[in-house]
């Protein structure tokens, strides 16, 4: 039977899984307790926690989940970095100073990701520069349409202006019409 603390346990790991956006998987090797404490500093100024945890109890949370295709991962000394944003990019940047730390995978957004599509996921522009991209490539497209519908009243318009003055021109100074006569005189 199970006791109570590997409960508590699993309670714990499940709330982070489901409070959590971005969880990676990472391999844990040992280092210096001050270097753990500064790792662990940079990481939560970006809102990233680390999760230490026991395969024998993230497993069976992990089995029963959405996140069950990291299960392979958990197989030596692992710890979770969890946030409830995407900050990959400055994770990436933090990890890339900690050698004792090997990103495995993640799960960001209910994607399941490589490191490599990680990194590739970290290269992404920001959700607001894609809108404003977005944004501003339809009002692009929409001032262009409006100009073409423009256009060709206004071309029309001079082409008629042309032909008018041409004739005009053409035809010379005109005369009044002689005044036709009644007779009577």
């Amino acid at each position: 039977q199970e006791d109570g603390y590997a409960r508590l346990l699993r309670r714990q790991v499940e709330e982070t899984l489901r409070s959590s956006r971005m969880v990676a998987v990472c391999q844990y090797n040992s280092m210096p307790d001050e270097d753990a404490v500064t790792f662990r500093h940079y990481l939560r100024k970006h809102d990233i926690h680390v999760k230490f945890v026991l395969n024998e109890v993230v497993r069976p949370v992990l089995a029963q989940s959405k996140y069950r295709n990291l299960l392979p991962l958990f197989v030596c000394r692992n710890i979770l970095l969890v946030s409830p944003e995407a900050p990959a990019r400055e994770m990436l940047r933090v990890l890339k100073g900690v050698p004792q730390v090997n990103l495995l995978g993640a799960c960001i957004d209910d994607t399941i990701l490589s490191r490599q599509g990680v990194e590739n996921f970290a290269r992404l522009p920001s959700l607001e520069v894609s809108q404003g991209q977005t944004v501003a490539a339809l009002s692009l497209l929409s001032s262009q349409t409006s100009s073409l519908l423009q256009r060709g009243p206004s071309h029309l318009t001079a082409l008629l202006d042309e032909h008018i003055r041409r004739l005009r021109d053409t035809e010379g100074p005109t005369e009044p019409p002689p005044a036709q006569s009644t007779g009577n005189h």
